[in-house]
This record gives C-alpha cells, structure tokens and sequence, in this order.
C-alpha cells in the first residue's frame, strides 16, 4: 500500500512520525504545536490620545492634592496675632493641634489593626491574628491619648 504523500514507501507509524517530528542534533526547531505568544506592541497600548489623556488626568489630580494639602485655616484677625494675646492660649491651641494629628494617626492604626484582624481571621493565623489585635489595642490607645493623659492628670 503506498500512500500519497509518500511514493514508493510504505506509510509510517505514530511513533516513526513522533520520532521524525524532532529535529536532529545541533537543529533548531522551526515549528510549534503551540501558537506563538503575542508581543506587545505599540497599538496594544491603546491610542496616544489614551496616554495624553491619562497624563491630564493625573497632573490634575495631583494639582487638586496639592491644593487640598496647602490650605491654611483663615483666623478672624487676618492671620496676625494681637499684640496683647494670651500666650497659655496659644500653647493650649498647638497641643490641641498637636493632639488632632496624634488621633489621627492612632485612628489610622485602630483601622489597620481591624482590616488585619479580619485577614487573620479569614487566614486562621494564629499570629498575625496576636499581631492584629497588638496593632488594634495600640490604636485605640494612641487616638485616646489626651483622654487618658487628662485622667491621670486628674
């Protein structure tokens, strides 16, 4: 039986082709079973327009923050402080300041504590479960600092 691919030889066996399919030593292969992966390219990105917009787009979010970040409180006598102003009033004003950011940075721990906690559980990680708790005992803490300051103090 002759086939037509082949004339004059007999057709080969599965394994006979397997076996053909490799090529000899010191050969590169020059076929694949797999398609080729695709390559990145420079439409794959989308239009430049895409790019020009993300660029508006993050310089203006970046100008919005910056402007949130750099306001100041406007005060009732214009920003200059009297010339007979009470100096114990001025020093309770920055602690008052200085304890509004140690809260806030202590209700940022209590939050991260919580999120980590819930992780922990999720997880059943004994440790960081002790760590979440660590972190949400410490938060609790710092955000009450005047509180727990002024019942010592009495």
């Amino acid at each position: 039986m002759k086939s037509k691919k082949n004339p004059g030889k007999l057709p080969m066996s599965s394994s006979q082709a397997a076996y053909r399919s490799f090529p000899p030593d010191g050969e590169k292969l020059t076929h694949s079973a797999a398609p080729p992966l695709p390559t990145k390219s420079a439409t794959s990105r989308g239009p430049h327009w895409v790019k020009r917009g993300f660029r508006a787009y993050a310089a203006v979010v970046l100008a919005v923050t910056f402007m949130m970040c750099a306001t100041l409180t406007a005060s009732a006598t214009g920003g200059a402080v009297p010339a007979g102003s009470d100096p114990i009033g001025v020093v309770s004003n920055l602690s008052d300041f200085i304890f509004g950011l140690i809260r806030a940075i202590g209700l940022i721990m209590l939050g991260f504590g919580i999120v980590q906690v819930g992780l922990s559980l999720k997880s059943h990680d004994p440790s960081q479960r002790a760590n979440g708790f660590l972190t949400l005992l410490g938060g609790v803490v710092i955000a009450f600092a005047k509180e727990i300051l002024t019942l010592i103090t009495g």
